[in-house]
């Protein structure tokens, strides 16, 4: 039998196999569309606690996913992002509590009215259906998305990549024991892991299944889905974070939120990427921000008038402005002025978050209104773009898109819209 004809074959096994799991998740989503808050919030509870005592089952598989990173070269960001232990599977099981404790989204009543023949309308959340999830190296985002998933009434099927494959297998397994246990379908969690890359493209055309597609991961990865995806995508963005120091920016604040928006967790998308300093301010701000940033083991990219001002730097590329380094890299650039730095960001922000330091109210405000981002900041670190630290229990990504959802997803983004009509009667002339 020829080449040919076998890879047909096997691609028409993949898709059955594939339009299986489809299905069954598309069966287990209208269980879940009716199912009531309470016996939801049971099933998450039971999540909680599979990951809390799983430790033993997931840590193993995280470890061999670990060691084949490392044997691949998977990049240190990549690696600390794959990297699961106890202390974050605690803040995994945290992190669905707190889904618990937020207010079911959907039946809630966007508006309503009465019409003058007496029909009263009323607009209501309803969950998407299947949600269908791309990403990597993340099998923190397993569970997340399940948990927000759950409590929306969305059933959810994941390609969490070969990096996490160990990992995701098992997270999966328990998240559908855990399912079971409180009386809820299993299969409203489903990976397609074991189908590789062609599982990932099948399900980009699984229109008819899939509601609504996320992917997280690299620039490279949510432009294939965005540009090869048949089933409509919620675009989340890679995260060319800026953070601008102003004439009148106080030194302390700035060098504790340079360093912790660069240091505290680099390899995340909302980890500051590029400093800018206006100019008039470089000669007192730079020597104590970028040394601070310097002790703490940050490789410096810098422009010429940066260089001038603290030489133990690199010379900035024209590649390193448009580049999420996800490591203890950070460009530095001077910049005239407000104007100037608002002029960077437009040129090579990716529209995820954008904060600036200042003691000016009015600059403040400019930059708020004025930076096209998904996230705008004033004296805060970009860090806080998190959907946890937003009170939204957990995320489902950072949304760097324009329609319906923009910036963290949590339980309201996970739902769509649906009128109500109710009569007695009446007919339209």
């Amino acid at each position: 039998m020829c080449a040919g004809k076998l890879a047909r074959m096997s691609d028409t096994l993949v898709a059955a196999s594939l339009t299986s799991k489809l299905e069954r998740a598309r069966v287990a989503a209208r269980t879940l569309a009716t199912t009531a808050s309470g016996a939801k919030d049971a099933g998450l509870e039971a999540i909680a606690r599979a990951v809390e005592t799983g430790a033993s089952r997931i840590l193993p598989a995280n470890e061999l996913d670990l060691a084949n990173g490392r044997e691949n070269g998977l990049s240190a960001g990549l690696q600390d992002r794959l990297k699961l232990d106890e202390n974050r599977l605690r803040s995994l099981a945290t992190a669905v509590r707190d889904v618990i404790a937020l207010p079911d989204p959907v039946g809630e009543v966007l508006r309503g009215s009465t019409l003058p023949n007496g029909l009263l309308l009323s607009q209501v959340r309803v969950p998407f259906g299947v949600v269908g999830a791309i990403y990597e190296a993340r099998p923190n985002v397993t569970i997340d998305i399940a948990a927000l998933a759950l409590k929306s009434g969305n059933a959810v099927v994941l390609r969490g990549g070969s990096a996490a494959e160990n990992t995701n297998r098992v997270l999966v397994e328990l998240l559908q024991e855990a399912l079971e246990s409180a009386g809820l379908p299993g299969d409203a969690v489903q990976t397609i892991d074991e189908f590789g890359r062609d599982g990932a493209k099948q399900l980009m055309q699984a229109r008819g299944y899939v509601d609504v597609l996320i992917p997280r991961g690299s620039a490279q990865l949510i432009e294939t889905v965005v540009t090869e995806s048949k089933v409509p995508v919620i675009e989340t963005g890679a995260g060319v974070v800026h953070l601008y120091l102003d004439e009148s920016a106080d030194e302390a604040m700035a060098v504790d939120i340079a360093v912790n928006a660069k240091v505290q967790r680099p390899s995340v998308c909302n980890a500051l990427e590029t400093l800018l300093v206006d100019s008039r301010s470089a000669e007192r701000l730079l020597p104590p921000v970028l040394a601070a940033l310097r002790e703490k083991g940050v490789t410096l990219h810098a422009d010429e008038r940066a260089r001038a001002i603290f030489a133990d730097a690199v010379a900035a590329t024209d590649e390193d402005w448009a580049t999420e380094h996800m490591s203890l890299d950070l460009n530095v650039a001077v910049v005239d002025d407000l104007d100037a730095a608002l002029a960077h960001i437009r040129r090579y922000s990716t529209h995820h978050t954008e904060s600036i330091i200042t003691n000016d109210l009015g600059r403040a405000e400019r930059f708020l209104a004025e930076v096209d981002s998904a996230v705008v900041m004033v004296n805060a670190s970009t860090r806080f773009t998190d959907g946890g630290e937003f009170g939204f229990g957990a995320e489902v990504g950072i949304s760097t898109q324009k329609l319906h959802a923009r910036g963290p997803m949590g339980l309201p983004e996970l739902t769509s819209t649906k009128w109500l009509v109710r009569g007695a009667g009446q007919v339209r002339g």
